[in-house]
């Protein structure tokens, strides 16, 4: 295949090398996946201005993210079985982050363990947390997330029930896996990622086997997971996590302006505007249509972030315009991982970073902070028909 020249070039590339079930466990979606499709087709609606003949000099793309410095307004998001998409992969794409300048979120259901991340990388990195049943295990997680150096918690609330993703049951994803003739032939199919997971200890869940009582492998592991999720989570157990963490918390998945007033009331540093990738709700809308009203309802009372959707350069100045202080990418560095290992996951971050800094340019910015819905065709575009 030629050089890879954006996000679906590397996405192509990872669906020929990593086995259809883990491809797939990244790329899909809820039931008929029309939220996953929307994340995706409402940034083409966003129109920006072309502005000419003004100085493109001395550009810069940095900003901050709740009060870190980053080289772009980009963080890895945090996704779950990353090291199934290459062998290590929390591991590479934490380095490839570190090297770039911006934030790697580590997940709670990752096959690298926050201690192997942390030893094998120089710079803090998130965590990110699934609120379960099991609270002792929870307080022990934040724990360990704290003795690894870990700079923010991202806790997720959109999870408390595990919404159905066709494309999984399809493909008899599970954990343990069922050694099944159409999992054996996704495997035999793909001979180099066998090669190299065979070279590699870290092939379970890092964060929780050997950490949870009764879970010491991957056959114990799926029976206690299934009754973990926690459908009574509500906002008042953000605030034994947040005096047990004591430092940045970040609130992820949020969609709803109410939820939003929750957020900024909660003593969080910033929320996540999510619909966990389309991987949830079916049916809800895309989290960037949604950014403008939650704006609109919290003000500067918390500082909002946006993921969902983004594909490029491109997408990320588009919610910078609308008003996000951040944006998180999930599937891109996910694919350019499967394709290359470390080095996909570097490219696609130089690929995005070059659109930016190109688009920004040809809008006439040269600070990534001065961007503004002055630089959009249609400065209204996603607002409430009612806003006054």
């Amino acid at each position: 295949m030629p050089q890879p020249c954006d996000v679906s070039d590397y996405k192509r590339l990872a669906q020929k090398r990593v086995p259809r079930m883990f491809f797939d466990y990244a790329d899909s979606g809820s039931w008929t996946e029309s939220t996953y499709r929307r994340n995706e087709s409402d940034f083409q609606q966003i129109q920006l201005r072309q502005r000419v003949a003004v100085d493109m000099t001395n550009r810069s793309t940095e900003t901050t993210m709740i009060g870190q410095q980053v080289a772009m307004p980009v963080a890895l998001a945090p996704t779950g079985l990353t090291g199934m998409q290459h062998p290590d992969g929390e591991i590479l794409a934490a380095q490839a982050a570190e090297q770039f300048g911006v934030p790697f979120t580590l997940s709670t259901m990752s096959i690298c363990s926050i201690e192997d991340v942390a030893a094998h990388t120089q710079k803090p990195f998130w965590f990110q947390l699934y609120v379960m049943r099991d609270r002792d295990f929870i307080g022990r997680l934040i724990d360990r997330a704290k003795a690894a150096g870990c700079s923010a918690l991202m806790v997720t609330l959109d999870l408390q029930i595990l919404g159905q993703r066709h494309k999984d049951l399809r493909n008899g994803l599970s954990a343990p896996p069922k050694m099944t003739l159409n999992s054996l032939l996704q495997l035999a199919t793909r001979p180099r990622w066998c090669l190299k997971m065979l070279g590699t200890k870290r092939r379970g869940f890092g964060n929780i086997i050997g950490h949870v009582s009764g879970v010491s492998d991957l056959s114990s592991l799926g029976a206690w997971t299934a009754e973990q999720f926690d459908p009574h989570l509500s906002w008042s157990d953000l605030d034994w996590i947040r005096e047990r963490w004591g430092g940045k918390l970040i609130i992820k998945g949020i969609l709803d302006p109410e939820d939003a007033k929750l957020a900024a009331k909660s003593g969080a540093d910033a929320l996540i505007v999510s619909n966990h990738g389309g991987r949830q709700l079916d049916g809800a809308p895309s989290s960037i249509a949604m950014l403008p009203a939650i704006l609109d309802a919290v003000g500067d009372d918390i500082e909002v972030h946006v993921d969902g959707g983004i594909r490029s350069g491109q997408d990320v100045l588009k919610a910078v315009c609308l008003g996000a202080k951040g944006t998180y990418i999930g599937r891109p560095f996910l694919y350019g991982l499967g394709a290359a290992g470390k080095a996909g996951v570097s490219d696609v971050l130089n690929i995005m970073h070059k659109e930016l800094d190109t688009t920004m340019a040809l809008c006439g910015e040269r600070l990534l902070t001065n961007l503004g819905r002055h630089n959009l065709l249609d400065p209204t575009v996603f607002d409430r028909p009612d806003k006054p």
